[in-house]
């Protein structure tokens, strides 16, 4: 039986956490799990709320998106505490990715019967990720994304990508993966942790979170029809082997562009380029399916 702080960011997909709280706080107490909600301000709040909860010993349970899950998840590191996920947000790739689903009141069930596993993190710019960071046509993506007031739910990523492709135009990458140097001219640069972004996206669909090894996605120019045509596939993780995709693995990646970018993380800024990138073996106990 855990203690549990649920930390709740009450504008997580469009206020859908907050209209969620109260079934989710029904059935936690139909499950006789011990609990506190705390709302965040923040998502520095949510770190240190986090704080409280190791340092209390409870279990840390985050509703919201991913972005507010990373952010848990990053003051959990080396196994400061016990990460529980209730997907509130819009996109809640790392819930789909351990299995949890879409629904924060089914998701219970799993803070109270889950098994505690240890996951990899990925680090970057001082700060750990979960999914997947990526820089090029994703940064211009990630600006249109977050910028739309359409209620479009996890398939505002996908419209942000069509919006950005518009424009787009190639960069020039250069990419040191373990220390072996790669330059290309393409869309994006991709670091992948659990393999899943976008609201669904399955970028890398064999990814593992428990491997210590990071997926690098190395996206080359191609015409925008053909890259128009893939963007469905990913959805289905069908992109794999496509002209122009390359997947390495590596516990290290440096990478820049010829010109700015912002690499985003689980829904949020995390580096400008260059930026390296690193693997946190095992470095986060999570209760999961």
């Amino acid at each position: 039986m855990h203690d549990v702080c649920l930390i709740v960011n009450p504008s997580a997909g469009a206020g859908r956490a907050a209209r969620l709280l109260p079934a989710v706080e029904a059935e936690l107490r139909g499950l006789g799990l011990r609990f506190r909600v705390e709302r965040t301000r923040s998502i520095e709040h949510a770190r240190e709320l986090t704080r409280g909860a190791a340092a209390a010993g409870e279990v840390a349970a985050a509703m919201g998106g991913d972005g507010l899950t990373g952010a848990v998840a990053g003051e959990l590191r080396d196994g400061a505490g016990v990460l529980a996920v209730l997907p509130g947000g819009r996109g809640n790739d790392f819930a789909r990715k351990l299995g949890i689903g879409a629904d924060p009141v089914a998701a219970c069930e799993h803070v109270r019967r889950g098994r505690e596993r240890r996951v990899d993190l990925a680090a970057a710019g001082g700060r750990t990720y979960l999914g997947i960071l990526s820089a090029g046509l994703d940064s211009d993506a990630q600006d249109v994304a977050a910028a739309t007031r359409l209620p479009l739910g996890g398939l505002v990523y996908a419209y942000g990508a069509l919006r950005a492709l518009a424009a787009w135009r190639p960069a020039r990458w250069t990419v040191g993966v373990d220390g072996e140097t790669r330059v290309f001219d393409g869309y994006s640069v991709a670091v992948a942790n659990s393999g899943v972004f976008g609201g669904g996206m399955r970028l890398v669909p064999d990814a593992r979170l428990d491997d210590g090894l990071l997926d690098v996605v190395l996206s080359e120019a191609i015409p925008k029809r053909r890259y128009l045509a893939n963007v469905p596939k990913v959805f289905r993780g069908t992109h794999v082997g496509e002209p122009g995709l390359h997947i390495l693995r590596a516990r290290s990646v440096t990478f820049a562009a010829d010109r700015p970018f912002t690499a985003y993380a689980d829904g949020d800024p995390i580096a400008e380029l260059p930026a390296t990138v690193r693997v946190v073996e095992g470095a986060l106990r999570v209760l999961a399916p």
